[in-house]
């Protein structure tokens, strides 16, 4: 086994490949942020686009890209997600597309993955990791194969120029610079 294989880089020239798409709608990428230090505001992104190309039917070395429809964004109060579609936050008129593209994803355990990659924000780009479980795969009723997987991290969003805050009278900002990411993720082979 080649060096890069053992680190869960995809040796693109032997491996038969297999593609996945994301089925969207039981699919989820959210977010929560820590507001006025005490409670979580929580929200999501109703559109976006994910495909994964693995070797064979397993994971491990997988090649992941996300595109994201920033203007997608919901936290269930409209002028909220106004504001996050502001320049103050997100900008969608100037960048109307967050990205991800994976460089490993390394198996670490039973059910466990270790995902690196690039997250553009604003087209700032930065190094994430992410860690990732695997809740199996099923044949559906229909006859597809799916996978699902939970994805989890944290950015500082100061990295990609999301800098809005307001200080507070007791003490500290209205928002946390630290951004949590959960992901539920269901995907199907193409045939």
């Amino acid at each position: 086994m080649k060096n890069s294989e053992k680190e869960g880089v995809l040796d693109n020239t032997k491996a038969e490949k297999v593609s996945w798409n994301v089925d969207n709608v039981h699919s989820k990428i959210g977010f929560s942020v820590r507001h006025m230090v005490i409670s979580e505001v929580t929200g999501r992104f109703n559109s976006f686009k994910m495909t994964v190309v693995s070797p064979q039917d397993e994971f491990e070395t997988s090649q992941i890209e996300v595109i994201i429809d920033a203007n997608s964004i919901e936290t269930s109060v409209a002028d909220r997600n106004n504001h996050l579609k502001s320049d103050d936050f997100f900008n969608v008129e100037k960048f109307p597309e967050i990205k991800f593209k994976s460089k490993s994803f390394v198996k670490i355990g039973e059910e466990d993955f270790k995902l690196t990659g690039d997250l553009t924000i604003r087209d700032v780009t930065k190094e994430i990791n992410l860690d990732v479980v695997f809740g199996g795969q099923i044949k559906d009723p229909w006859g597809n194969i799916r996978a699902g997987f939970k994805v989890s991290g944290s950015i500082d969003r100061y990295d990609y120029n999301v800098k809005f805050n307001s200080p507070l009278e007791a003490g500290g900002f209205a928002l946390s610079k630290k951004v949590t990411i959960n992901c539920d993720l269901e995907l199907v082979k193409s045939k």
